[in-house]
């Protein structure tokens, strides 16, 4: 057998029997609740900005990046802004590899990957951290709310012209406001790419674990996806393709981080892709 193939069938039983392994999975748990009490996840930063999520996330999506190769990712909630460095660095990254195995001179002054990036303040030392970092010409900022009409209709027009869209809605994490960002941006979402929920977390939390904040145990992105995932199952709807939309939690994804804010909240959209024309 091809020791490569080999690995990989390795590692693909090493996370079924991580799946199968409950106790495991009760202390990752207990690990990133308590690791949150301490603000574990401000210790880390891309490229020098504050990335404000827990290590195998950031490896998590990095791998989902490179294996969905988009053209277009939405985030929602910017902070410091890490996230979007990280996610338009790794376009940056899928550009030069299309251009090395094209034979392709590279302008990185004309990326044909983009970030959309979106939150209700934008604080001023952030964007301008943001706009100052060399990914800068690859990310576009809006400022608003991530689920009103106009802001929603800013985001879909940009999706308009892109053939692979992933998305990550990590703002307000209440229930009503992630399942609205959810009926707003998963539609967008391409066959085989993901919407990434992150703060799932929230809901193995004990309730009054967030003082001060509209999120709850009961109240959190977590009981968003599954009202979200019930809705699409019972009601159905179409994606902006024009085809069925369907997601399937992605329990792999879960099982091999171990140690992860988005439980349940890895969704991958099912079904076949249609192409679309893709940036130039």
């Amino acid at each position: 057998m091809d020791p490569i193939e080999k690995f990989r069938i390795e590692v693909a039983e090493n996370i079924r029997k991580l799946s199968e392994d409950h106790d495991l999975q009760a202390l990752s748990r207990i690990w990133s609740i308590q690791s949150g009490v301490h603000n574990y996840t401000f210790n880390f930063s891309w490229l020098g900005v504050p990335v404000i999520q827990l290590p195998p996330d950031i490896v998590g999506m990095q791998e989902l990046i490179w294996r969905v190769r988009p053209d277009l990712i939405i985030e929602t909630g910017i902070a410091w802004g890490g996230s979007l460095i990280m996610s338009a660095s790794m376009l940056a990254l899928l550009d030069y590899c299309d251009a090395l195995a094209g034979g392709r001179l590279l302008d990185p002054a004309q990326p044909k990957r983009r970030v959309v990036g979106v939150d209700i303040d934008i604080r001023a030392h952030n964007r301008a951290a943001i706009e100052a970092h060399p990914m800068a010409n690859r990310i576009d900022m809006i400022q608003g709310s991530s689920i009103a009409p106009q802001i929603v209709a800013a985001v879909q027009e940009r999706a308009k012209a892109a053939h692979c869209v992933l998305v990550c809605l990590d703002s307000n994490h209440s229930h009503e406001h992630v399942l609205a960002e959810l009926r707003a941006y998963a539609p967008l979402v391409t066959p085989g790419s993901y919407c990434v929920v992150f703060d799932t977390l929230i809901e193995d939390r004990p309730a009054g674990s967030f003082p001060g904040r509209p999120w709850d145990k009961g109240n959190n992105p977590k009981t968003a996806v599954w009202e979200f995932l019930r809705q699409l199952k019972e009601e159905g709807r179409t994606g902006a393709d024009g085809t069925p939309l369907a997601f399937e939690i992605d329990k792999m994804m879960e099982s091999k981080l171990l140690i992860t804010v988005a439980p349940d909240g890895y969704l991958r959209r099912t079904g076949q892709n249609v192409t679309r024309p893709l940036r130039r």
